[in-house]
């Protein structure tokens, strides 16, 4: 059964990534095609508290899907986490006749929204935009693949110039306590060793490896933020076991969140887009928009906030290339 909403709104939150303007704007296209109008709640929870919204259209995010961040701004909110902040964020509901939200972020973003359940029976559907790739019941997360390609591109770029200088380097890549960006950056770069969060024995393995190391080789080591080893840990231990060899580190930061959505972003920010609004107009609340195995896939959000972990098959090529 088709629900009656009038007007939607719908926000980004927390770290900005590639892709949210393209969900957007399936957002948008899709409720024009129901005649509901489309509010933008600017920056996160903290627009949502000071009633800060603006109208959108499909013209105005036709013209801006191709670029990276988010035409509604985003924020990360103490606020909201207060009992006052969510009732303010719940007179902006009710004072704009808001039917239903669609929040765009992470799993900050999702436990934000079950706080709010717990005081408001607005429907509401989640999209997950997060580069970490941190998020259950999807696949894959709004800008993980451009964040990926992004680091790919600065990792070739590393290796041309550790290669002229047989140099080893630690290249630093974004993920918090997720190794997905380390994993699919470090393989695709043929990368000499990857340090991930989900593994005690990289270190190992890397240590082992590097101890002998006297190459005409570059030796070019991943490592993902949030491990339990900082890079320049990583380094004193390296320098314990090899004292002799080269070492530079080159941390990649947030140019991993900038830049044009790729391809496969702007693809999944539509098919995204356009299963959140259906799902909300269709009655779903509660719920995450994902795809699992290509397939579009509707879960529980209670079910979807914490992390996955990585996968058999990707530590199984961990331990090939890497171990």
């Amino acid at each position: 059964m088709v629900n009656k909403l009038k007007h939607i709104g719908i926000f980004t939150s927390g770290g900005d990534a590639p892709g949210m303007n393209a969900a957007l704007f399936a957002v948008a296209k899709t409720v024009e095609s129901y005649g509901i109008k489309l509010s933008g709640i600017r920056r996160g929870f903290e627009g949502l508290i000071d009633n800060d919204l603006i109208p959108l259209n499909c013209r105005q995010l036709q013209r801006i899907m191709h670029l990276g961040g988010t035409l509604l701004k985003t924020a990360r909110s103490d606020r909201f986490m207060t009992a006052l902040g969510q009732q303010k964020a719940l007179r902006t509901i009710q004072k704009n006749n808001l039917d239903a939200l669609i929040a765009i972020g992470g799993d900050g973003t999702f436990r934000g929204m079950l706080s709010l359940a717990n005081i408001s029976n607005t429907p509401f559907i989640g999209i997950p935009g997060t580069i970490d790739n941190d998020i259950t019941g999807t696949d894959y997360t709004l800008g993980f693949d451009s964040a990926v390609n992004t680091a790919i591109k600065c990792i070739d770029n590393i290796r041309d110039t550790a290669e002229s200088h047989n140099r080893v380097f630690l290249v630093e890549v974004m993920g918090r306590d997720s190794g997905y960006i380390g994993i699919y950056s470090g393989l695709s770069c043929g990368a000499d060793s990857i340090l991930i969060p989900e593994s005690d024995e990289d270190i190992t393995y890397l240590l082992n490896k590097i101890k002998n190391y006297d190459s005409e080789d570059a030796f070019i080591v991943v490592v993902a933020e949030g491990d339990a080893l900082r890079v320049e840990e990583v380094m004193s231990q390296i320098r314990i076991v090899n004292p002799h060899i080269e070492l530079r580190v080159a941390k990649l930061g947030h140019i991993q969140r900038g830049g044009n959505p790729s391809a496969q972003d702007r693809m999944l920010g539509i098919r995204l887009g356009v299963l959140a609004t259906t799902a909300l107009i269709e009655g779903e609340s509660g719920k995450i928009a994902g795809f699992c195995n290509n397939k579009p896939s509707l879960s529980p959000i209670e079910g979807v906030v914490k992390k996955h972990l990585v996968d058999t098959e990707l530590k199984r090529l961990l331990t090939l290339f890497c171990g």
